[in-house]
C-alpha cells in the first residue's frame, strides 16, 4: 500500500507539473488571438484576459488525455532510470501491479472531470461567448433548445431582440414559426413581429409574409399593424453561430443533459449529438485510464534496453491515433451511422485491450 502511495504521489506530480506546463502556453497562446480577434474593438486588457481566463477549462478539458500520456511517460521513464522498476519487481510485485495507482489516479481525475469540470466549462463557455457578443456589439447574444422550441436572443446598441421558433432546418438555416420582441435599450417593448418563417442572409433577417404590431406607449397596435411580404431584419448573428449553437451540447451541463434530450425529443429535435455527447463524457474516466495504459506500455521498461526516446514518440503517436479514432467514431455516432453506446464506448475498450495485450506480452513474453 505504501508502495502504491508513493506511485500515485509521483504520478499526481507529473500531471499537475504538466497540466500547469500546458495550461500556461495554452493561456498565451489564447491571449494572443484574443488580441488579434477584438483589435480595432474599445476593450481593455484586463478585459482580454478575462476572455482568455474564461477559455482555459475548456482547453485544460480538451487535453486531458494529452497530459494522462505524458504523466505516464514521465513517471515510468523517472522510475526505469532511477532502477526502481527493478527493486519494484525485485520484491515480487510485477510491472502490471504497480500500474494499480497510476489508474485510480486517472479514474479519479476523469471522475472529477465529468462531475465538476463539465458543468464548469459549461458556464465559462456560455460567458465567454456572451461577454464576446458584449464587446463587439453592445449587446449579448444567446440560444438555447427546449420543448417549447428555439429560442434566440440579439442585442444591438438599439436594444435587444428575442426571438422564438417552433422549428427549423439546418441547411439551408430556416427558422418555421417566428415571433420577434423587440425591446428598446431602456427595457421597453417596441413592437411585436410574427412571420411565416425567416432566413439569415448577410447579416439581416428575411422575414416572410410578416405582420407587424407596434407595442409603444399611446398606440393602438391592431389598428397600426403592417404585413410586409418581406420584411428585413438587421442582426448580430451569423449562420456559423447558429448552426455551432444548435448542434453543439457542450455548453450544456452534463447534470442538464437528460432533461435537455427529453425536451428536444418531445419538441421534435434532432437529439443524436447531445446523445452520443452524453456517453462520451461518461466514458472519460475509462478513456483516461487507456491513455495511462497506452503511455505505460512503452515506457516500463529499463532504460538499458536503448530506444527509450523512440518508446515515448510511439506511445504519443499511438495516444493521438486513439484520439482521432474516438473522435471519428463520435462523429459517425452523430449521423448515425453507428449505435450511440458504440461510438462512445467502443475507443476506449478498444484501446484498454490492445494496450493490454501489449503490456502483457512485455511482461510476460
Amino acid at each position: 500500500m505504501t508502495l502504491d502511495f508513493y506511485f500515485a504521489r509521483r504520478f499526481t506530480a507529473s500531471f499537475l507539473l504538466i497540466g500547469g506546463v500546458f495550461l500556461t502556453l495554452i493561456m498565451l497562446i489564447d491571449l494572443i488571438e484574443q488580441l488579434r480577434r477584438f483589435k480595432g474593438v474599445d476593450i481593455s486588457f484586463a478585459q482580454l484576459f478575462g476572455l482568455t481566463l474564461l477559455n482555459a477549462p475548456e482547453a485544460i478539458s480538451e487535453i486531458l488525455p494529452l497530459l494522462m500520456i505524458l504523466a505516464t511517460i514521465v513517471l515510468f521513464v523517472g522510475l526505469a532510470r532511477s532502477s526502481e522498476m527493478v527493486v519494484t519487481r525485485a520484491t515480487g510485485r510485477s510491472g502490471i501491479r504497480a500500474l494499480a495507482a497510476p489508474l485510480a489516479v486517472a479514474a479519479l481525475v476523469g471522475g472529477l472531470a465529468v462531475s465538476t469540470l463539465n458543468p464548469i466549462v459549461a458556464a465559462t463557455s456560455n460567458r465567454y461567448q456572451q461577454l464576446s457578443d458584449t464587446y463587439r456589439t453592445g449587446g449579448a447574444a444567446a440560444l438555447s433548445l427546449s420543448g417549447e422550441g428555439l429560442w434566440l436572443r440579439q442585442g444591438s446598441p438599439d436594444g435587444q431582440s428575442v426571438i422564438h421558433a417552433t422549428g427549423y432546418s439546418a441547411e439551408p438555416l430556416i427558422l418555421y414559426g417566428v415571433t420577434i420582441l423587440s425591446y428598446a435599450p431602456d427595457g421597453g417593448p417596441t413592437r411585436r413581429i410574427v412571420s411565416r418563417n425567416a432566413r439569415l442572409v448577410g447579416g439581416h433577417w428575411l422575414l416572410g409574409n410578416a405582420k407587424v404590431w407596434p407595442l409603444e406607449s399611446g398606440v393602438n397596435p391592431e389598428t397600426n399593424a403592417q404585413d410586409h411580404k418581406i420584411l428585413r431584419l438587421a442582426t448580430t448573428l451569423t449562420q456559423e453561430r447558429i448552426r455551432e449553437s444548435l448542434g453543439s451540447p457542450s455548453g450544456i451541463s452534463i447534470y442538464d443533459l437528460p432533461a435537455t434530450i427529453r425536451d428536444l425529443a418531445q419538441a421534435g429535435f434532432s437529439t443524436k449529438r447531445h446523445e452520443v455527447w452524453l456517453q462520451v463524457e461518461l466514458a472519460r474516466p475509462l478513456f483516461l485510464m487507456a491513455m495511462v495504459l497506452v503511455g505505460a506500455a512503452f515506457t516500463m521498461r529499463h532504460t538499458r534496453f536503448g530506444g527509450t526516446g523512440v518508446s515515448v514518440l510511439a506511445a504519443v503517436l499511438l495516444g493521438f491515433s486513439m484520439y482521432f479514432i474516438r473522435n471519428f467514431a463520435q462523429i459517425l455516432g452523430e449521423n448515425g451511422q453507428i449505435s450511440v453506446v458504440l461510438a462512445a464506448w467502443a475507443p476506449p475498450v478498444a484501446t484498454i485491450l490492445l494496450t493490454w495485450g501489449l503490456l502483457l506480452h512485455s511482461e510476460d513474453g
